[in-house]
């Protein structure tokens, strides 16, 4: 019995791991390394183990993801992390740089040295009140800059002649100067809304140079149309300001737009002849303002199809207000008219008035309450 039982024993320490056999060190993360020393009791690495830690490192040459930040496809990811400056070391190849919800205060002169392939740069809700007249000389190649929520007083300078889109809302701009956007041929859109810009505050010739298409300018302190905006526009949205009326000369320069946002404002008069000056328009947008009758010129626009006007003081609808008598003169019908909220009795609206909607589900109507 006993020969029997020695024999398994051998057997069994045989299959024992030899100390020599054990796998080597491998380190995945940094937090895997602090465990480890936690386990070690504090201790020092062996020798063979601080070389196997060493191997991890990225080769000399390859940028290091700054700390804190999520570096992957050209991406860098640094939002929510209480930055109170620019980190360094961004990998010189990012396309898209993401530092918004930080505590940024300023841009500094080489804050983005060497990011000469950068596309996009956020820097939504921080800080910023100053910015160095040469922060942005690097950025050869951006097209769009998000600046809103910060502490801005003015539209920063030498931005990068390649900048498309710039979205500069909730700051607290009051001026914007003489050629404030000069350079800036390839600029498509702009969204400045949410700065307390009065209509002095644009100074002649601030939009000088500019071919926009898409401009907002709303919640800010404006009491009439602005002169001089870019006659290139698409988009104008005034919502949510001051204005008291439309004169007759506000919209004279700009032919092509096809969507006028004025929600929101003091509105009681639209000067008769004021939107004939917009063939091409096909959105317009009055409600929630002070008008007491439908705008004149209605059913001379060929291309309207979508008009707003709840939520004002109209207290009747004539039978030709929005649809001409000759069906050969629109050329397109209307899909949106609404008109609820408004002191008049749908009731006593002729049928004939709406002969021009492509959809009864189109008209929005309904009784007015106080």
């Amino acid at each position: 019995m006993l020969p029997h039982f020695s024999l398994l024993l051998l057997l069994c320490l045989a299959r024992l791991p030899l100390q020599s056999s054990a796998l080597p060190f491998e380190q995945r993360g940094f937090w895997d390394f602090a465990m480890d020393s936690m386990d070690s009791g504090g201790m020092m690495m062996r020798d063979e183990e601080e070389g196997s830690a060493i191997e991890e490192l990225p080769p000399p040459g390859i940028p290091i993801c700054p700390f804190g930040c999520h570096c992957q496809l050209r991406v860098v990811q640094c939002s929510d992390l209480g930055l109170t400056e620019v980190p360094k070391n961004i990998p010189p190849d990012t396309k898209f740089l993401d530092l918004q919800n930080n505590r940024i205060t300023e841009l500094k002169e080489s804050d983005f040295k060497g990011l000469s392939n950068l596309y996009a740069l956020s820097l939504v809700n921080n800080k910023i009140s100053k910015v160095h007249p040469r922060a942005f000389i690097p950025l050869k190649h951006m097209q769009k800059l998000y600046f809103s929520r910060n502490l801005l007083t003015s539209i920063p300078k030498n931005l990068p002649p390649s900048l498309v889109e710039l979205r500069i809302h909730e700051n607290r701009i009051k001026k914007v100067e003489e050629g404030a956007f000069s350079g800036l041929g390839n600029m498509n859109c702009i969204e400045m809304g949410g700065n307390p810009i009065p209509n002095s505050g644009f100074e002649p010739g601030a939009f000088k140079g500019l071919k926009l298409n898409y401009l907002r300018i709303s919640e800010a302190k404006l009491t009439g149309v602005p002169k001089d905006l870019p006659d290139s526009l698409h988009e104008l949205h005034l919502d949510h300001n001051q204005i008291q009326a439309v004169e007759l000369e506000d919209l004279s320069r700009y032919k092509h737009l096809y969507r006028l946002g004025l929600s929101f404002n003091h509105i009681r008069n639209l000067e008769n002849g004021s939107l004939a000056f917009l063939p091409r328009l096909r959105e317009l947008h009055l409600d929630n303002n002070r008008l007491t009758r439908v705008p004149r010129g209605l059913p001379d626009m060929k291309y309207l199809q979508v008009v707003y006007l709840h939520s004002n003081n109209i207290n009747q609808v004539g039978v030709d207000a929005f649809c001409p008598r000759g069906f050969g003169t629109k050329r397109t019908f209307y899909n949106g008219i609404s008109l609820f909220a408004n002191p008049v009795n749908y009731w006593e609206v002729q049928p004939a008035t709406f002969r021009c909607v492509t959809d009864r589900l189109a008209i929005q109507f309904g009784n007015y309450k106080k």
